[in-house]
């Protein structure tokens, strides 16, 4: 990108100044017309797809089709609160607890397809990516069974090897290339390369600027807590390959710059005392007590493995660069490069200590997360706790259990700065003394 794009930044861009609107106001608008419009397309007799959170989204932006994401829609029922009927009703159904929480919400909600959350229309078809995890491919197999319409696989192998190997570039390609032939077949129509290009380069101008907004908080005090990624996650989503996305995230990123200027931290009433990393999905029907809890503490998130994910950069018009980026996920990589990652960003945003969710409904992520915490400790001397809980399911949360982890954490880091300030303090004297 030119540098030019980010002229001024920290002053609202012109086309951010309509209306004075806040990025928190446009994040909700943006919101809520994905939703209408797709319930509005569907009522026209339009094309809808369901689709994977990490999808290959610039093809579908480019043959001009409506694309709704089940866990987005998940994670929005879990946050208000709406959860447990669906899940209730897919394990009654024969779904075990042991699946992921946004399956189960989803197959539920495909049998009874209301919420007092948010809706959205039934799929003509389905696209699954299984970067993100094994679990969907079943999920999503079961559902275009439901619906009796075609799916789209674009599978992404998980490999051992530190870096992602050309065997597995190909292959993810030839599957996008496969993919742009079934969805021609399906529509009718051949893909527009001249819309595709364009879309790629809207969808690295997105994850550039998702970036850059993230990566502020790396300053000292963050200029936000941790968990507005969190809520900024739901348009990374489903915005990454649209014009709009490009106004939010520019827009969040100049409010963001705009508060370091003025030396403003991520809460008015109090002082931001310690700084973690977050590993793992927030617990959506209890982000407001898990933020809480933290901010009584001073404790603020300032990074996470997770939102990271959509940080997916690569040369428009390169099919094996953007081959690359879908298949270099977090998830995918060794645990020599997950090690790696996380004492980086450690590094890069000068955090405290680290608190790994371990989520029922994430298997793939939690496989790995009590050695990387071991090597983190031994290594890098960066304390952690776990804490159990799961995305969208209430009843594998405790936050009593949450408090006790996160009050352990405080406890741990005020003793390494204690000792920290001693041993400080006695270098200063035995300097003095030299003298």
């Amino acid at each position: 990108m030119e540098e030019k794009t980010i002229a001024g930044a920290g002053k609202p861009a012109e086309d951010n100044a309509e209306d004075n609107i806040t990025s928190k106001k446009l994040l909700n608008q943006l919101m809520k017309e994905h939703y209408s419009q797709a319930r509005t397309a569907k009522a026209q007799g339009r094309t809808v797809v369901w689709a994977t959170s990490i999808i290959p989204q610039e093809i579908l932006e480019a043959m001009d089709l409506t694309v709704v994401y089940p866990e987005n829609h998940a994670a929005a029922v879990g946050a208000r609160k709406d959860a447990p009927g669906f899940i209730r009703r897919a394990e009654q159904s024969g779904y075990s607890t042991d699946i992921c929480s946004y399956a189960r919400v989803n197959l539920a909600y495909a049998e009874l397809p209301h919420s007092e959350a948010e809706n959205i229309p039934a799929p003509d078809l389905i696209f699954c990516g299984s970067n993100i995890c094994c679990t969907v491919i079943k999920w999503y197999e079961n559902l275009a069974r439901k619906f009796r319409i075609p799916m789209i696989l674009m599978d992404a192998p998980c490999s051992t090897a530190y870096y992602v190997e050309q065997e597995n570039v190909t292959y993810i390609r030839r599957q996008i290339e496969d993919a742009i032939r079934q969805l021609e077949t399906v529509t009718g129509r051949k893909m527009d390369r001249e819309r595709l290009l364009e879309v790629m380069r809207i969808s690295n101008e997105n994850a550039m600027w998702w970036k850059k907004a993230t990566d502020l908080l790396a300053h000292r005090p963050a200029p936000a807590c941790g968990f507005d990624m969190f809520n900024y996650m739901a348009p990374i989503v489903c915005l990454r390959g649209k014009k709009e996305g490009t106004r939010l995230f520019r827009l969040w990123y100049d409010e963001l710059l705009a508060k370091i200027g003025r030396g403003e931290g991520p809460w008015q009433d109090q002082p931001e005392r310690y700084r973690v990393l977050w590993d793992g999905i927030a617990c959506w029907p209890y982000l407001s007590d898990t933020y809480k809890i933290l901010k009584r503490c001073g404790i603020n998130v300032v990074t996470s493995t997770y939102p990271e994910s959509w940080t997916l950069l690569y040369e428009p018009g390169d099919l094996d660069g953007m081959a690359r980026a879908y298949g270099s996920l977090y998830v995918l990589r060794s645990l020599n490069y997950a090690v790696d990652r996380l004492s980086n960003l450690a590094s890069d945003f000068a955090v405290d200590g680290a608190i790994f969710h371990s989520n029922r409904s994430c298997k793939g992520m939690d496989f790995k997360q009590y050695e990387i915490a071991r090597r983190l400790r031994d290594k890098y001397s960066i304390p952690s706790v776990f804490f159990d809980g799961d995305q969208t399911d209430p009843n594998a949360f405790s936050l009593a259990q949450y408090e006790t982890r996160v009050q352990a954490l405080l406890e741990t880091m005020e003793n390494r700065r204690e000792q920290s300030r001693k041993q400080s303090r006695e270098q200063s004297r035995k300097g003095a003394g030299t003298k």
